[in-house]
């Protein structure tokens, strides 16, 4: 059965591109390509399965799409695309789970390639192997600044890839990844707990701050409140995955 896409892009080019090359597939149907915001709006009442969406429509008109079918509890494939990326752009796309990013500009044989892979393996997104879960959780601790040395490092360094592998963890950092953690060192949660804290306290006085800009968006000022230990890990661990799925 083909997968039916509705395209949004305000790029007349970009469409035609892959209206034409999709036109004989018989995995893929564009079931309907539009230019604007208000058009897919109303198109999101018609039968697909997956959303390609550019996220420079005017204005954040990208976004409102993407509001209108979480309000509608549509349960569909999502693949952004877009030019440029900015930190704010992705903090705002991780909240919706996008399935895949593609920066333009991409070829339909790329997009192809895309829609049958999130189509695969129950759509499953795809996930880092251990060892290179660990070394890219390494590279962003040891870049926010928080030193090996320290207890928080390893509970924080697990609380991310656990957190990783297992979204339900969000609403359950209490009950669940803290016993988890402090289960593993021989320690108790509310050690885990502080000294997670105290590791993010001096990221604060040592890390990247552009990094934390780009990590953690408008939350980043030294004259606010530092994100909390859950925001923290579970802001690492989605970048993470929105990285694993660029192409």
């Amino acid at each position: 059965m083909a997968i039916r896409v509705l395209m949004v892009d305000e790029d007349i080019n970009q469409i035609n591109a892959v209206k034409q090359y999709f036109s004989k597939s018989s995995s893929v149907k564009i079931v309907k390509a539009v230019t604007n915001a208000k058009e897919a709006i109303a198109a999101l009442n018609e039968e697909f399965d997956c959303l390609v969406v550019d996220m420079l429509l005017s204005g954040m008109d990208s976004l409102l799409i993407l509001s209108k079918m979480q309000e509608m509890q549509l349960d569909k494939l999502i693949v952004a695309t877009s030019e440029f990326i900015s930190p704010d752009m992705m903090n705002n796309l991780s909240s919706y789970k996008p399935n895949y990013f593609i920066k333009k500009p991409y070829t339909a044989e790329i997009l192809d390639k895309v829609l049958k892979t999130i189509t695969k393996d129950n759509i499953e997104p795809p996930i880092l192997a251990d060892k290179e879960l660990k070394v890219a959780i390494t590279d962003i601790l040891h870049s926010l600044g928080i030193p090996s040395h320290i207890k928080g490092y390893s509970y924080i360094r697990d609380g991310i890839a656990m957190m990783y592998k297992d979204e339900s963890l969000v609403g359950s950092i209490t009950k669940e990844l803290y016993p988890s953690i402090a289960s593993m060192y021989k320690t108790t949660s509310s050690r885990v707990e502080r000294a997670i804290r105290h590791a993010i306290e001096v990221s604060w006085m040592r890390g990247d701050y552009n990094l934390m800009e780009e990590l953690f968006g408008n939350s980043v000022d030294y004259d606010r409140a530092k994100p909390t230990n859950s925001e923290f890990i579970v802001t690492v661990a989605d970048r993470l995955k929105l990285q694993n799925k660029y192409v």
